[in-house]
């Protein structure tokens, strides 16, 4: 019988990671992990993502680089809008931040069903989350649905009846401190991994972006303490 195989999107952050670590844990025996260089302002996330991928085993892990800086239109693109610190109201899922980066998901998921066809393989495994989360309308299960169906309607492996796409979200409904236990019960290193949005030049978390303020509430709720360097740490 044939290893079980699937594409995980990887982006160094501990939700990825944990996603990652979920499909081992799942039966997938060969993992190939995706992550992306898409014109964000720093590269730390990436390096992040090289060490989460051999520390938790995977069979190839590619980096593409694509330019979603040529567009603009957020913080994390586009050095002229300000990320956002010590907001109020995080998780508010009708305030969507200037962090959010149009069709990210979208994009990401599309490069990875590519590589999946070509693979042979037919499951995707994406990190996204609806509950402790930065009011990302690509985070949630609609969205995730929706993109399924379409992969099942556009691939050429499916007309030809090799088999049907599924995107798994083992994490979508899970609080951050949930994630967080569940990836340490799984042996995830999580002083590899690294969420914050604007780093200092010595690639510590500033500890006031929301990425990194929803980190450290998980760890604090999880009664657990953060391994990664921060700025400013206010838990």
């Amino acid at each position: 019988m044939a290893d079980k195989q699937a594409v995980v999107l990887l982006s160094g952050g501990l939700d990825s990671a944990t996603t990652l670590a979920l499909a081992r844990s799942e039966g997938f025996e060969r993992r190939f992990a995706l992550t992306f260089l898409y014109g964000q302002r720093h590269r730390r996330e990436t390096e992040a993502a090289r060490k989460v991928a051999a520390s938790l085993g995977v069979a190839e892990h590619r980096v593409v680089e694509i330019d979603l800086g040529a567009f603009g239109g957020s913080a994390l693109t586009d050095t002229r809008i300000a990320v956002p610190r010590d907001r109020g109201r995080i998780g508010d899922t009708t305030d969507i931040p200037s962090t959010y980066v149009p069709a990210r998901n979208t994009i990401f998921l599309s490069y990875a069903l590519a590589w999946a066809e070509v693979l042979g393989a037919f499951d995707l495994f994406i990190g996204v989350n609806s509950t402790d989360y930065s009011g990302y309308p690509d985070c949630r299960a609609e969205f995730i649905a929706a993109f399924e169906a379409m992969a099942n309607l556009a691939t050429a492996a499916v007309v030809e009846g090799k088999g049907r796409y599924v995107i798994h979200t083992p994490i979508i409904n899970m609080t951050k401190a949930q994630i967080i236990r569940t990836g340490t019960d799984l042996g995830v290193d999580y002083a590899l991994t690294h969420s914050c949005y604007d780093p200092d030049p010595a690639g510590r978390s500033c500890g006031r972006c929301d990425s990194c303020r929803l980190r450290l509430k998980g760890f604090a709720e999880a009664g657990l303490t953060d391994p990664i360097p921060y700025v400013r740490r206010d838990r």
